[in-house]
């Protein structure tokens, strides 16, 4: 069966507007919309119809009334009025028999997103419509009905075509892979919603001062509701490193919430030194994308007063906050300042060099975050120690080990969890007085 002869058929049985009609045919042809390809299909069947009616063929005649009635061809209409043919009003349909002519209202439904998304910065987008599960059955059975094998589904003709009126008005670019912005239409009920998609900001940071938890900790008796225990704060302490680098980050952009991941974290009583720690702010529903990183930076130390320090921000995406949670290739360095039971002689030095360097620790979860952690033995590796004495019973330790490794726990051996330790190589009980984190290294970033 030809395409006309197909196409004359559905209009037989149900009204179609030139859009639905056009999409039964919609992978016949290249740079034509389904509207344009409709009304093709309507005006050469139009023509065909007038040369048979001219030559007294009453066949002529039923096909323009078709294409007058269920076609909403008033070129056909013309014909027959021309021909002194009339149709009763009665005998035209009101709606088209799929989209209920929900096609005619694509600048108004543009133009009420345009609406919605004015509170919003954003470059790129993208349009998803939603349509009920009974319209998608009966284009279904049509397609069916008739055999449709070239055609396309409603849902994707009407998110093309009204992402294509969104961007010529808006200037935005429409984006099939990482939208900042979905616009979620349901057409039949003209109803519009914003998926307004996170926006991530990554860069490093340092702690300088100790006795600052890395991210919110909540009190363990009320958990965050507030008590006699935190001072009705729910909070255990005051301020974190993710709060103190979030809020300046949340006011900028307007945002709903954020979301704070890194690269591993340090003790509460640990410093993070050198580059820092990379990091990644996770925004929901930002109201502003176009920050100035660099005076957002200026801003965020501004806060931070002299405790926190970020550096390097930059945009990112959620392909980053998976590459800090793996961190398979992250490489940490530590100094420990660290105390020792009995006197300590230089010998002893050499011993831990040569002990800790390029050797697999196996470690049981320690024994302080054992409440909050599996029981679990982990092998960390370590890639060199360098030991330096400061007085008779303290020295300096630097690692260069995997990351995960706990450090503490490495110096003390955690009641034999550790092993090797220093005080297992040494047979000297020693323990961590001070601890920061020098460098944490991970492949393809700065």
């Amino acid at each position: 069966m030809g395409i006309l002869e197909k196409a004359l058929k559905m209009l037989e049985k149900h009204p179609l507007c030139d859009h639905c009609l056009g999409r039964q045919f919609a992978l016949l042809g290249r740079n034509i919309e389904n509207d344009e390809r409709g009304e093709a299909i309507k005006l050469v069947l139009t023509l065909k119809a007038h040369e048979l009616a001219l030559s007294k063929n009453r066949e002529g005649v039923r096909v323009l009334k078709i294409l007058a009635t269920n076609g909403f061809y008033k070129t056909a209409e013309e014909v027959l009025q021309k021909m002194k043919k009339r149709i009763p009003r009665k005998n035209f349909p009101e709606t088209c028999f799929l989209c209920e002519d929900k096609f005619k209202i694509l600048n108004e439904l543009a133009k009420k997103a345009l609406k919605k998304l004015e509170e919003y910065e954003y470059g790129s987008f993208l349009v998803g419509t939603e349509l009920s599960v009974t319209v998608e059955e009966h284009e279904d059975e049509f397609k069916a009905e008739f055999d449709v094998s070239h055609g396309e589904n409603m849902r994707n003709e009407f998110g093309r075509v009204l992402g294509k009126k969104i961007a010529e008005c808006s200037g935005k670019t429409v984006e099939y892979m990482k939208p900042e912005t979905v616009v979620l239409v349901n057409p039949l009920t003209e109803d519009i919603k914003l998926q307004i998609n996170p926006l991530y900001v990554a860069g490093r940071y340092k702690k300088l001062v100790r006795g600052i938890p890395q991210s919110k900790w909540f009190c363990s008796s009320c958990r965050g509701k507030g008590c006699e225990k935190c001072n009705w704060t729910g909070k255990m302490y005051m301020e974190s490193v993710e709060e103190i680098i979030e809020k300046p980050i949340l006011d900028a952009t307007g945002g709903l919430k954020a979301s704070f991941h890194a690269s591993g974290r340090e003790d509460i009583d640990a410093r993070m030194l050198g580059k820092g720690r990379p990091f990644v702010i996770e925004i929901a529903k930002p109201k502003k994308r176009f920050l100035d990183l660099k005076k957002l930076e200026d801003i965020v130390n501004a806060c931070a007063k002299g405790k926190v320090e970020v550096s390097n921000l930059q945009f990112a995406d959620k392909a980053a906050v998976r590459r800090l949670k793996k961190g398979e290739s992250t490489q940490k360095e530590y100094r420990a300042i660290i105390e020792f039971e009995n006197k300590i002689a230089t010998k002893d030095l050499r011993l831990l060099e040569e002990k800790l360097t390029s050797v697999m620790v196996k470690q049981k979860t320690p024994l302080r975050v054992l409440h909050r952690r599996a029981n679990l033995t982990r092998e960390k590796y370590i890639y060199e120690v360098k030991v330096k004495k400061l007085s008779p019973k303290k020295v300096e330790m630097r690692v260069r080990c995997q990351g995960g490794l706990y450090v503490k726990e490495l110096v003390t051996g955690d009641d034999g969890r550790t092993t090797p330790s220093v005080s297992e190589i040494l047979k000297n009980k020693a323990k961590p007085i001070k601890l920061d984190v020098l460098n944490v290294i991970m492949v393809g970033q700065r």
